[in-house]
């Protein structure tokens, strides 16, 4: 017999740019090395993106600054 799921219950994210809660369901999500990260649209993703490719391109470790 299944439950139904309450929306209040449902499980949550943050996303990973500018932390806004986000139902698990409805988040954008991009898998790293030890981690999935969730974002709440494009745009944070996108900011990410960019981010981690400048962190790439200057030759920092990237799990440590993606994560400040």
């Amino acid at each position: 017999m299944s439950v139904p799921v309450n929306p209040a219950q449902a499980q949550r994210v943050a996303c990973e740019v500018c932390l806004k809660e986000i139902p698990r369901s409805e988040a954008a999500m991009a898998e790293a090395r030890d981690y999935v990260a969730y974002f709440c649209g494009l745009e944070c993703y996108e900011k990410w993106k960019n981010r981690r490719d400048e962190i790439s391109a200057a030759g920092a470790p990237q799990d440590a600054a993606l994560r400040r």
